[in-house]
């Protein structure tokens, strides 16, 4: 048996040679208040390539095959994939109820309406906009649309393709919507449910870094949700990547952020319509 090791702390040097790329790669804001933080979350991937030092792990992540084949595992170790069906549910319920009636004649077959979740995380985003969606339209039956769904994490895009999830995380759930978009597990011993197949392939996933200068989306959206997202960047990161979402919004289209999320304050082409809820009010060039 290999002899089991602690690798070393993080050191300060290190951790700016971590910090820096993480902030100017990913955008998310690493104070010195995270270094233990990271140190924790990295250490799993130190031990998994044997490394006994935190200077070793750097220089071979920043290595042309470490950029190929370790930066997606770091990535994963540091970003915070946190999400819920149904979270933060005002705005669901305000897209049901308020906006898509005013707006259901503009969408059909030809002209689906067009969404967006990014920093999707491990999919409830993307299917309790699928949920909402066929709900609708279950009243409006010519109604159409197509949601994708986007983040940097390769490891959680494959549990949101998987659609398996916790029962308990659907306990809040009418009973109609879990009867007809999810199904238990044969085993009942696992605690878990699957959206089912159908409803499962009425969206799709692909990874997608909103750092990135520009986006491979070839298509404007009606709704863009990137809720909890901008959180983690500072003022400046958060101001330019909500113009760069807009740059993919239709007009009048609407933009979504988390409920401690903002834009007080940023030069944008945006109007509040509801709490957290954001219209593009003109094009851009």
């Amino acid at each position: 048996m290999e002899p089991f090791f602690t690798p070393d702390t993080l050191t300060e040097t290190d951790f700016q040679r971590l910090s820096q790329f993480i902030e100017g790669h990913l955008g998310i804001k690493m104070p010195p208040s995270k270094r233990i933080m990271l140190e924790s979350r990295l250490q799993k991937r130190l031990r998994a390539l044997k490394y006994a030092h935190f200077s070793q792990y750097i220089d071979f992540v920043f290595s042309n095959e470490g950029l190929r084949s370790e930066l997606y595992h770091m990535i994963d170790a540091v970003t915070t994939n946190k999400t819920d069906f149904f979270r933060e549910a005002d705005h669901f319920y305000f897209l049901m109820n308020q906006w898509l009636p005013q707006h259901v004649s503009q969408w059909d077959v030809s002209r689906p309406c067009k969404i967006w979740s990014a920093g999707c995380a491990s999919g409830e985003e993307v299917y309790t906009l699928m949920i909402v969606m066929e709900e609708f339209k279950r009243v409006h039956p010519s109604f159409c649309y197509s949601i994708i769904g986007t983040d940097i994490s390769v490891k959680v895009l494959q549990e949101a393709l998987n659609g398996v999830y916790d029962e308990e995380k659907i306990a809040s759930l009418p009973l109609e919507y879990k009867k007809r978009y999810f199904l238990k597990s044969k085993d009942p011993s696992r605690h878990e449910v699957r959206i089912k197949s159908e409803y499962r392939n009425k969206v799709r996933f692909e990874r997608l870094n909103l750092m990135d200068s520009e986006y491979p989306l070839k298509q404007d959206f009606d709704i863009i949700f990137c809720r909890n997202v901008i959180i983690y960047f500072d003022r400046k990161t958060q101001e330019q990547l909500v113009y760069h979402l807009a740059h993919h919004l239709k007009h009048e289209g609407l933009l979504f952020l988390g409920h401690s999320e903002s834009m007080t304050g940023m030069d944008l082409p945006f109007t509040i319509v509801a709490p957290t809820t954001y219209c593009k009010n003109k094009e851009l060039l």
